[in-house]
């Protein structure tokens, strides 16, 4: 007789505010219906979306109308607004777990609070792995001949699940416009010389200016690896200044072991939720998994959800304004995380990097002000200074953080044991 194979529970995660989610969705389940996963491993699909009407002035059928053969695929379809989040932060407090402080460092605003939400829910429906994806990151894989792309799709869904019963965290690399920095041409307003040390200053140690320069020579686009893509091996990934890099899609979460699983945090206002969570994975087993997702970071290929394969890939030029706003914004982003990242994983030359930072930006700034010729460029050294007066505090919330998370934790392995 055939042994019957235990069910997997599976949940899909998105945090999102966009209408294009429907279609990656969509997306994303007909390529696993291609695959043929599901039915051979037994698997428990079920769905987990985070929005925010407020992002793009979206309703709430944006994303709860979902088509009715898509729909079909999951088995629980949750739907997390505020008033969802709410009755969980409630209940939390009723019970006595956590302080309304608490409950709102966890579950409150920011993006952070909305990946715990997803993280959260799914641990309730005792999910026993997690993927997280994006509303702008597709299936599909992107490399380059002399004249011309060539597509391939792939099977994200599955193979993360091949991997995760062996890991505690999956991550798979991404191609397409993962870069916000722009294609420039460089002069006497602004050289190369000064752009590499303003690009020193604000990004992380992970990104390295001859990969940054690469990619904008490329026109910021960033071709997926074909070595990666013809492999069916994972790799682990190693620990570099008390950090192992993973990326906040194309995240796969083991939670079979809810006290093995660490909460989402950022600082007020910024991003980096990714890259706090790995500082916490030094005693984690992280793997590195070959399926792309394609990043399109100017929302301009969304015809590739339609069957629409491009021959080649625009240049992303420094004199668009889209562009020039976008790639402030992450500059924004990157500067408002930097002290509390240097906090933690550099906390002996703290203060010296600091110093650098701040004197590489004052002579930087100015000249990209004029070169792009937006003078809000010189608002970066104020978000330095913001965010470095407020880092302990910061560092605070960081750790209590993952105090409370262990709480809730706890918590919830009580609750499923009754």
């Amino acid at each position: 007789m055939k042994q019957e194979l235990r069910e997997i529970k599976v949940g899909i995660g998105f945090v999102t505010g966009r209408k294009s989610f429907q279609k990656v969705l969509r997306t994303y389940i007909y390529k696993l219906d291609e695959s043929d996963f599901i039915k051979s491993a037994n698997v428990d699909l079920n769905l987990f979306v985070a929005y925010d009407l407020t992002y793009n002035k979206t309703k709430v059928s944006d994303y709860t109308k979902i088509l009715p053969d898509i729909k079909a695929h999951f088995k629980k379809r949750i739907f997390i607004d505020e008033e969802f989040i709410k009755a969980d932060i409630d209940e939390l407090i009723d019970e006595g777990v956590l302080s309304s402080k608490q409950a709102q460092l966890i579950l409150g605003k920011g993006y952070a609070a909305k990946r715990n939400a997803v993280l959260y829910t799914a641990l309730k429906n005792k999910m026993d792995y997690l993927i997280f994806l994006d509303d702008d990151e597709y299936p599909m894989a992107v490399t380059k001949t002399l004249t011309n792309a060539v597509w391939g799709g792939q099977n994200v869904l599955s193979t993360h699940l091949k991997h995760l019963p062996e890991a505690d965290i999956t991550h798979g690399p991404h191609c397409g416009y993962v870069s916000p920095i722009p294609y420039m041409e460089f002069n006497e307003i602004l050289t190369e010389v000064d752009f590499k040390t303003f690009i020193e200053a604000i990004s992380n140690d992970i990104l390295s200016w001859h990969k940054i320069k690469e990619v904008m020579q490329r026109g910021g686009v960033t071709y997926a690896d074909t070595k990666i893509l013809t492999s069916n091996e994972a790799t682990e990934v190693e620990e570099t200044k008390h950090h192992k890099f993973i990326s906040g899609a194309n995240l796969g979460i083991n939670l079979t072991n809810p006290k093995r699983v660490f909460p989402f945090y950022n600082p007020p206002r910024a991003r980096g939720e990714d890259t706090f969570l790995s500082t916490c994975l030094s005693d984690r087993k992280v793997l590195r998994v070959p399926c792309y997702t394609f990043h399109d970071g100017f929302s301009t290929y969304s015809k590739l959800l339609e069957g629409f394969l491009p021959m080649r890939l625009e240049f992303i030029t420094g004199d668009n304004e889209k562009v020039v706003k976008r790639f402030y914004k992450a500059c924004i982003g990157w500067i408002r995380y930097k002290p509390l990242l240097l906090y933690i994983t550099e906390p002996h030359s703290y203060e010296k990097k600091i110093n650098e930072i701040r004197e590489k930006l004052t002579i930087t700034l100015p000249k990209l002000a004029s070169y792009f010729q937006q003078p809000d460029f010189n608002n970066i050294l104020k978000e330095l200074e913001k965010y470095h007066k407020n880092v302990q505090k910061h560092y605070h919330a960081y750790q209590e953080t993952q105090e409370v998370w262990a709480k809730m934790m706890e918590h919830l392995a009580q609750h499923i044991e009754d």
